[in-house]
């Protein structure tokens, strides 16, 4: 392994330590994503996971799988910051 792989295996472990629940916060915000993103679904009365993406979807699902994607993506963050 150069050294330049090394360090950044090493720092990455080094961060690691004074994360306690990153992961967790990050599980969390996207299980809070995926409840509202059912919920989408729900009330414009289609079943989350039984519509395909095609030229007849409807906008409203559109709608509901776009804002589940800026959702997750605002969890990223979470991964990474430290939480004591």
């Amino acid at each position: 392994m150069n050294q330049k792989a090394f360090a950044i295996v090493i720092i990455f472990l080094s961060f690691s330590l004074i994360v306690n629940a990153g992961p967790i916060a990050y599980g969390i915000c996207q299980t809070g994503c995926n409840v509202i993103w059912v919920s989408c679904y729900a009330a414009a009365g289609f079943v989350a996971g039984t519509v395909t993406a095609g030229a007849g979807t409807p906008l409203v699902i559109i709608g509901c799988n776009a804002a589940q994607g800026v959702c997750m993506a605002g969890c990223v963050g979470l991964l990474f910051a430290p939480t004591p």
